[in-house]
């Protein structure tokens, strides 16, 4: 059995067919009716993938701001200066505060959950955590563009066999005339 080329995750990629008549096996509606389901499956996958995205680029920006901010208590510990900042208690709520020396900060990591980190050990686990959601960003668009492309590939090919199926049907039109 031939194995079915596919991208780094797993997608499989679609086969172009440049003769209709040798890959056609059974009736033209049921190729074309399944070619329609794999668009659908790559389609499903492509829906799954924009909602990744989605979500990562809203991470993103809250993870680089968060090292950024962790960044600056180092660099103001280093410094041996208290950092002086207002901070958002709700939407229209700003407080000041004074930070001298801070040790350990505090991270959201989801589902109602904050724990404690020492501020090197922070400033690690967001780069680790950026670091991957950068690469996971990355692989879900060149994902995406895989997609389009075997979306594009089953669409010519549902084009090649409908026009195949015409040109069949017309030679049999003009046959029986004859």
């Amino acid at each position: 059995m031939a194995s079915i080329e596919s991208n780094p995750r797993g997608i499989p990629k679609a086969p172009f067919i440049e003769k209709v008549e040798d890959y056609i096996s059974g009736s033209t509606e049921e190729t074309l009716q399944k070619f329609q389901e794999t668009i659908s499956k790559y389609k499903f996958m492509e829906n799954s993938l924009l909602g990744r995205q989605k979500s990562l680029n809203s991470k993103l920006p809250e993870i680089k701001k968060t090292l950024q901010m962790v960044e600056l208590l180092i660099a103001q510990n280093e410094a041996g200066t208290a950092l002086e900042t207002d901070y958002e208690l709700s939407d229209t709520l700003f407080a000041s505060a004074k930070i001298e020396a801070a040790k350990t900060v505090y991270l959201w990591l989801g589902a109602n959950v904050m724990l404690e980190y020492p501020i090197e050990e922070a400033r690690s686990l967001l780069a680790t955590k950026l670091n991957q959601a950068t690469i996971s960003l990355s692989q879900v668009e060149e994902d995406l563009e895989f997609l389009r492309d075997q979306v594009t590939t089953m669409e010519v090919n549902m084009a090649r066999v409908y026009n195949w199926d015409v040109k069949q049907r017309k030679k049999q039109g003009v046959a029986s005339k004859a």
